[in-house]
């Protein structure tokens, strides 16, 4: 059992949120907040300032410096540092693009504190959180490396074509396929890893290197 305290820092534009979480983070005994930043510029001036964190909770949208742009940064400087996107809907190019970028899991905003601690300590021990959409089959075929299933050549392409940003009806189109086809290699796919969302597809193809971006 771990006694160490898990260091976090926010970044987000809006004040009183970030204080709000910050606030609400510092209550758990498990958790130490460092610091709070309002956009990634000011994250990376505060960053060498500060104890480094462990997990940082980054919101998307920022002026400046955006959670894109942070995320892609702390990659290249701190690739141990683990981004937690904070997201106010489950927009799925938005989390897709932000787990290119490197963050390993999304929250939404709207998550309540206890949700928001659990993602924290998932982060920070298995390495990735998405939500309830991510089953325990996934964090443990991430974390741990297990052997893929079995793919067939079309369900391969339509994982690649899933990482982008074309939709459903694009990608039958692009695969020479009708929407229900596509409709079942999705969840063909779906059933094989034990998923529910094309957010864990693209989680599933990119944190186990299937393809390069």
């Amino acid at each position: 059992m771990e006694t160490d305290k898990i260091l976090i820092a926010i970044v987000d534009d809006h004040t009183l949120f970030r204080n709000g979480v910050a606030g609400l983070m510092s209550e758990f005994k498990e958790l130490q907040v460092v610091f709070e930043a309002e956009n990634g510029q000011q994250m990376q001036q505060m960053l060498p300032r500060h104890p480094l964190p462990q997990v940082i909770l980054m919101d998307i949208n920022m002026p400046i410096m955006d959670g894109y742009d942070a995320t892609c940064w702390l990659k290249e400087k701190y690739p141990h540092v683990r981004v937690l996107a904070l997201s106010m809907f489950e927009d799925d190019k938005a989390v897709i693009k932000m787990i290119k970028c490197g963050a390993c899991g999304y929250v939404l905003k709207e998550s309540k504190p206890r949700e928001l601690l659990e993602a924290i300590k998932t982060i920070h021990t298995k390495g990735v959180y998405i939500n309830e959409m991510v089953s325990g089959k996934l964090i443990r075929s991430v974390a741990d490396k297990e052997d893929t299933p079995g793919f067939s050549k079309n369900e391969l392409e339509f994982l690649k074509l899933s990482c982008s940003e074309l939709t459903y009806k694009e990608i039958a189109d692009k695969m020479n396929v009708s929407p229900r086809t596509v409709d079942n290699y999705r969840e063909a796919l779906f059933l094989k890893l034990n998923l529910k969302s094309r957010t864990g597809l693209v989680l599933y193809a990119i944190q186990n290197q299937f393809f390069k971006f």
